[in-house]
């Protein structure tokens, strides 16, 4: 078994043909995919989707990049989004980017935290994209933990060797996407090649990232096999057991899906 655990299923070139993307997914043995929100003016599409795809599961949350235009999204407007369908599993992709600045750093953080606010609330696990933003990131996920049980999912990790096991010491799990395949991603490969088994998840981040042999191409869950058989091999495990292994984490943080 294996599980998409981020991908955006409302983005194009996938929206126009999705019958076929999660045929082919499937045909691949990837049994799950989590679409993942990004803006609320899009919420919609993502609950017309997981609605009509049995085994499409998905989230709600802004992200960083779009706080300047969402400034009115607060912990019970994201509470009452999530409410919409009991396959809503997870509150993101929220978090902070540093790199780009599409929006201001001040209200980057006050977004994410009400996304967090709302996790805990929820008790659902917040999907996190982090970029350029390390101290930052781990100084609000640190302090909110010290008083709360928080559910972490870093996703699509690029970041340092130490940031990723400060993350592990909070009990995140973190998520391989096809850049750890890219040629110049060495670094990120030994630092997924440290990570414990059980704290690895994957995912395509399509149509963005295509892994390699597929690098330049639109990307599409099916693809998350070249992914997987790259950590494997890092790993030093059948690949088989390692997607079985990462769909068990998956469970572990999201909960069985039926």
């Amino acid at each position: 078994m294996i599980i998409d655990s981020h991908c955006h299923l409302d983005f194009e070139p996938m929206k126009s043909s999705l019958d076929e993307v999660v045929e082919r997914a499937l045909q691949n043995g990837v049994n799950y995919l989590l679409t993942i929100s990004t803006e609320d003016k899009k919420f919609d599409q993502i609950i017309k989707i997981i609605s009509t795809y049995k085994n499409v599961y998905g989230t709600y949350g802004i992200h960083p990049h779009e706080a300047k235009v969402h400034k009115e999204i607060n912990k019970e407007v994201i509470l009452k989004r999530i409410k919409q369908s009991r396959k809503i599993i997870g509150i993101g992709e929220t978090g902070l980017d540093f790199f780009y600045k599409n929006s201001d750093i001040n209200e980057q953080v006050k977004l994410f935290e009400e996304h967090i606010y709302s996790s805990i609330e929820a008790n659902l696990p917040l999907v996190i994209h982090t970029r350029s933003a390390e101290k930052k990131t781990f100084e609000i996920l640190n302090n909110f933990s010290k008083n709360n049980d928080l559910k972490i999912l870093i996703h699509c990790f690029t970041g340092s060797k130490e940031f990723a096991h400060k993350l592990l010491d909070l009990g995140a799990y973190i998520s391989a996407s096809g850049i750890v395949t890219f040629k110049k991603s060495k670094d990120l490969a030994e630092t997924f090649g440290t990570m414990p088994l059980d704290k690895i998840l994957v995912e395509t981040d399509s149509p963005y990232l295509s892994p390699e042999p597929l690098r330049g191409r639109s990307n599409e869950p099916s693809n998350i096999i070249h992914t997987l058989k790259f950590l494997s091999k890092i790993k030093n495990i059948n690949y088989e057991k390692f997607c079985t292994h990462t769909s068990e984490n998956f469970f572990k943080l999201f909960g069985k899906l039926n």
